[in-house]
């Protein structure tokens, strides 16, 4: 069955040129053109991807974003937002969203984003073992969640990405410049930004184990011990 995407963004022009480019590659997309209408979808359907805009009319993407996130821990969602706004990706990434693409974008970049993050929810990147013990934690790949005695967290999927690679890897440092090309695509500056994000709330979903670590090898990446 094609992808689902919820697709909310109030320029109607730039809105009606994105949703066509989107269904020709064979999406099935849903279209809402302010906040509060997202919301109401959200709650009556179950979708593989989000695209937000930040600035919406009733309802921002941001508060969108929150309430995918009480609802659902693990759809990718991406941000639209204006290129001079890098405090906007930063509190997107905070909030829980897995990645940004910057205004004016090419139907190309937007395409190729989602087919990257379409491939890692349907477990593409998942490799055996099934279960890594990370200190006290157990880690599930497959099912995007981080276990702590009786608690339990799911995962987005560019965390439970990011978190295998260190996993995979515990003991050795893993280049910044390897993360950033798998997980993003690229390496770049602003994504770097988005990758130290990612690293500190990794670090605090972790930190009921005092003996974990995630350390920064400055100039270099990041090693997890523990």
């Amino acid at each position: 069955m094609n992808a689902h995407i919820l697709y909310v963004e109030d320029d109607e022009s730039l809105s009606f040129v994105t949703r066509d480019n989107l269904e020709m590659k064979g999406y099935r997309i849903t279209h809402c053109s302010n906040g509060r209408q997202a919301l109401e979808t959200l709650r009556q359907s179950s979708f593989d991807l989000c695209i937000l805009d930040v600035m919406l009319p009733e309802m921002d993407g941001f508060e969108i974003a929150r309430e995918i996130r009480r609802l659902d821990q693990h759809t990718p969602i991406i941000f639209l937002t204006a290129k001079s706004l890098k405090e906007d990706r930063i509190h997107g990434l905070k909030l829980g969203a897995d990645d940004y693409i910057t205004k004016p974008f090419s139907i190309e970049e937007l395409i190729l984003k989602i087919e990257v993050f379409l491939r890692r929810s349907m477990g593409a990147t998942v490799a055996a073992p099934t279960v890594y013990r990370i200190g006290s934690y157990e880690f599930h790949p497959e099912n995007l969640t981080l276990k702590h005695e009786q608690d339990t967290r799911r995962l987005t999927q560019r965390e439970s990405d990011l978190l295998l690679m260190l996993a995979q890897q515990r003991g050795r440092v893993v280049k910044r410049s390897d993360i950033l090309e798998k997980l993003w695509g690229q390496d770049d500056y602003f994504l770097g930004r988005s990758l130290d994000v990612f690293i500190s709330r990794l670090r605090r979903y972790l930190a009921l184990d005092p003996n974990i670590r995630i350390e920064t090898v400055h100039g270099v990446g990041f090693q997890l011990d523990g």
